[in-house]
């Protein structure tokens, strides 16, 4: 099966997740190509899609909402998995002992998520280089708040990362096998007993 692999990032952080995990579901024996979200064509040619995207001030980039809402169909008709890249630093929770994960999940993950049954969403934290920041970023940075919200640094968990896109490669819905809405392998109901069995959301 061929994955696309299919992101928007704004600074390189964000290619370099998705680069990862097409590396890594190529790895587990999967065809994976990876691709920014505003370079993809037609997505017929591919049996499945991860998408991901930067966040800022809790939301997915503009193209990457964009591409969701434009190959809605297509997405919802195979299997979808999403991530995000936001969080930086080395904690894991914020002041409150809320799950910086849970708490830098996109507004519009939800919403997403329905419209097109993904399968998963998963935020991984990201990486901030001063030097490839804009101006105005860089002006923001100077300001001490700022910059104790903004550290420097590159904090993505790549084991992390490989282990994400080894679930993929693995999942059913990438084998052909029929699955249920959580991805759970469903059993087959013997011949004769009525039962119907269903194909993979």
């Amino acid at each position: 099966m061929t994955v696309l692999v299919a992101y928007a990032s704004k600074h390189g952080a964000t290619q370099g997740i998705a680069e990862r995990i097409a590396e890594s579901l190529t790895a587990a024996g999967q065809q994976a190509e990876v691709r920014p979200v505003r370079e993809t064509g037609d997505l017929g040619g591919y049996d499945a899609v991860v998408v991901g995207s930067a966040a800022y001030e809790g939301h997915w980039l503009k193209e990457a909402r964009q591409f969701v809402q434009r190959h809605r169909d297509e997405l919802a008709a195979r299997p979808v998995w999403l991530f995000s890249s936001g969080p930086l630093g080395t904690k894991t929770t914020d002041g409150q002992g809320r799950d910086l994960r849970e708490v830098a999940q996109p507004k519009e993950i939800p919403e997403l998520k329905e419209a097109i049954a993904a399968r998963d969403h998963r935020v991984f934290f990201g990486a901030l280089k001063p030097d490839r920041l804009s101006f105005a970023e860089r002006a923001l940075r100077k300001l001490p708040a700022a910059r104790a919200m903004l550290p420097e640094g590159d904090f993505r968990d790549w084991t992390e990362i490989e282990a994400w896109a080894n679930g993929i490669a693995h999942d059913p819905a990438l084998s052909g096998q029929p699955t249920g809405p959580a991805g759970e392998t469903q059993a087959h109901e013997s011949p004769g007993d009525g039962q119907d069995p269903s194909a993979a959301p």
